[in-house]
């Protein structure tokens, strides 16, 4: 073999053979690269969000005297209207999206990939996790793909499918950034993907699907300073929002252990690692249980209490009125404590 075929003319027809492989498979409709097979499959899933909020003007209406003269005579209303985006989770007309989208809304109108719309109506919210589940009269409808047993991985392509700025159904591309992103919100609940795929204005709410369009999360905010994407944004996971889709259907709301204590991580030299209590709520659970601020809460349920996220999961996870086990240290000493887990309070009340 001479020194041009061996060094050059083969290692050239190898790397094309392979880039020819890769090409025809990449996700997309006839061996052609891209993802528009995933966009068919999550795109019709996805719906336009529009909201209609109706206040009053001037503070005359507030008084009781002229409340009367303002319903009878509206021209001293006013009207809000924003926009976001919808998740179909279910053909009989179940639709996930984030409670901020839906919040307060008079009127909620749907409007599907194909341009018809539709009234829905409000099934229940969880603050918490800033999800809401509302409802469209319709049945046979398109369903987002759910993963099939799949894990992804940071680095995985995703796609966020939304309507931005209010344009229509639009989608960016990007990858998984990181997993578990919390401390984001105020909310102890925090658990976001973070994705570079662009999500803007009107996306909250909407699809962050793989590249074969199944659902990975509900875009729900960006980390921006200018109020565009900047390539921060963040997305709940799917089996959270499915988890809290079954309980609103099921009880109208979540239902979540709670203990009454505000925790935070603590390393100190010499102590074992735990979660300080910063906080005990009055006459709460952790109180009766005789848990105190300054405590250090070493276990709960005989899980080392050494990351905070896993702990309020933990507790979260109890059905109220079930014991929760805790493993407490004060002022060096160690005990037991037990605590009946009671109904986290709804933050909106």
């Amino acid at each position: 073999m001479s020194q041009l075929t061996r060094f050059i003319v083969l290692p050239a027809a190898v790397g094309a053979l392979l880039g020819m492989m890769i090409i025809l498979l990449q996700p997309g409709n006839g061996g052609k690269p891209g993802y528009a097979a995933a966009v068919a499959d999550a795109a019709p899933a996805v719906v336009n969000i529009y909201t209609t909020k109706l206040t009053r003007r001037g503070m005359l209406c507030r008084i009781p005297t002229y409340r009367a003269l303002c319903e009878r005579f509206p021209m001293d209303s006013q009207v809000q209207n924003s926009l976001g985006s919808g998740v179909i989770v279910r053909a009989d007309g179940y639709v996930l999206t984030n409670e901020h989208v839906i919040r307060e809304a008079d009127e909620i109108l749907v409007m599907f990939a194909n341009n018809q719309t539709t009234i829905a109506n409000v099934i229940g919210t969880d603050p918490h996790t800033d999800l809401a589940v509302i409802k469209v009269p319709a049945e046979g409808l398109p369903v987002i793909p759910k993963m099939d047993g799949d894990t992804p991985q940071v680095g995985d392509v995703t796609l966020a499918i939304g309507n931005p700025f209010g344009l229509g159904h639009s989608v960016s591309q990007g990858i998984i950034s990181a997993f578990s992103r919390s401390i984001i919100t105020n909310s102890p609940y925090d658990d976001f993907i973070q994705t570079d795929a662009a999500i803007s204005p009107g996306n909250s709410g909407g699809a962050l699907v793989d590249y074969r369009g199944r659902l990975l999360g509900i875009n729900t905010l960006i980390f921006s300073q200018t109020g565009g994407s900047e390539g921060i944004g963040f997305a709940i996971p799917a089996q959270i929002a499915l988890d809290v889709l079954d309980q609103i259907i099921q009880h109208g709301r979540v239902i979540r252990g709670w203990l009454g204590a505000s925790l935070a991580p603590h390393a100190a030299p010499d102590t074992p690692r735990g979660l300080r209590v910063t906080g005990v709520f009055p006459r709460g659970p952790a109180q009766q249980a005789g848990i105190r601020e300054g405590d250090i809460v070493l276990s709960v349920n005989q899980v080392a209490a050494d990351n905070a996220s896993t702990i309020t999961e933990i507790i979260a996870g109890s059905q109220p009125g079930q014991e929760i086990q805790l493993e407490v240290m004060r002022e060096r000493q160690r005990f037991r404590a037990t605590a009946i887990a009671g109904d986290l309070p709804d933050p909106s009340i």
